[in-house]
C-alpha cells in the first residue's frame, strides 16, 4: 500500500513538473505564433522591414524571409503537439502526420532559407556565425531524427528531435529574454547580442539536460 502511495505522488509530482514546462512554453509559442501571423499580409510597415528596407528590396531576401517564417510557425505548432503524451497515447497517426510535417518543413524550407539570412543577421560577424551554426544544427539534429526513426530506434530518434526542438524553440526564448533585458534597460544591441548567444546555449544544454535524465531514467528500468 505504502508503495503505491508514493508512485501514485511521483506520478503527481512529475505531472506537476511537466505542467509548469510545458504551460509557458505554449503560451509564448502560441504568442510568438500570433505575433508573426501579421507579417503575412505582406504589409512593409514593421520595424523590422523598414530597417532592412535594402535588403527587402532583393527578391531571394524577400522570399526567404516569409518562408522562414512561415516555416518557423509550422515547426512551432507542430512540434508542440509531437512533445504530447496524449496525443501520441490518443492517435499515433496524428503524432506521424505532424512529424512529417516538421522534418520537411525543417530540411527543405526553414534550415536552409535560415542559412542564407544568416548572412545579412544583424550584429557582429560571431552572431552571423551562430546563426548559420543554427541552421545547420537544426537541419543535422532534424535529419539524424529522421534517419533513426527510419531505422526503428527510437531512443535515439527521441534525442534527437529533443536537441531540433530546442533549436526551433531559440525564435521563442530569445524573444523572452529580449523582454527581460529590455526591462532591465539593457541597450538595444547588446540586448539583441546577449539575448541571442544565452538563447542558443541555453536551449542547446537544457536540451542535454533533459536527455540525460530520459536516458538515466531508460537504464534504471533495466536495473529494476
Amino acid at each position: 500500500m505504502a508503495n503505491t502511495r508514493i508512485t501514485t505522488l511521483r506520478k503527481a509530482v512529475s505531472y506537476f513538473f511537466r505542467m509548469l514546462f510545458w504551460l509557458p512554453v505554449t503560451f509564448f509559442s502560441l504568442l510568438l505564433v500570433y505575433n508573426t501571423l501579421p507579417y503575412f499580409s505582406f504589409n512593409k510597415g514593421f520595424g523590422f522591414i523598414q530597417e532592412r528596407s535594402l535588403l527587402f528590396q532583393s527578391h531571394l531576401y524577400n522570399a526567404c524571409f516569409y518562408i522562414h517564417i512561415f516555416a518557423g510557425v509550422v515547426c512551432i505548432t507542430t512540434a508542440v503537439i509531437q512533445f504530447s503524451r496524449y496525443i501520441l497515447k490518443r492517435s499515433k497517426a496524428i503524432h506521424r502526420w505532424s512529424g512529417r510535417l516538421y522534418v520537411f518543413v525543417v530540411l527543405f524550407l526553414g534550415a536552409p532559407t535560415g542559412f542564407y539570412l544568416s548572412f545579412f543577421a544583424k550584429g557582429s560577424f560571431w552572431e552571423r556565425v551562430l546563426f548559420m551554426f543554427m541552421a545547420v544544427c537544426w537541419f543535422m539534429t532534424t535529419y539524424y531524427g529522421l534517419s533513426t526513426i527510419l531505422k526503428k530506434n527510437v531512443l535515439a530518434h527521441k534525442i534527437w528531435m529533443i536537441r531540433s526542438y530546442a533549436m526551433a524553440m531559440t525564435a521563442v526564448t530569445f524573444r523572452i529574454y529580449h523582454i527581460v533585458f529590455f526591462l532591465l534597460n539593457w541597450g538595444h544591441l547588446e540586448n539583441y547580442e546577449l539575448s541571442l548567444w544565452i538563447s542558443v546555449i541555453g536551449n542547446m544544454l537544457f536540451a542535454e539536460l533533459i536527455i540525460f535524465r530520459k536516458c538515466r531514467k531508460y537504464l534504471r528500468s533495466f536495473a529494476l
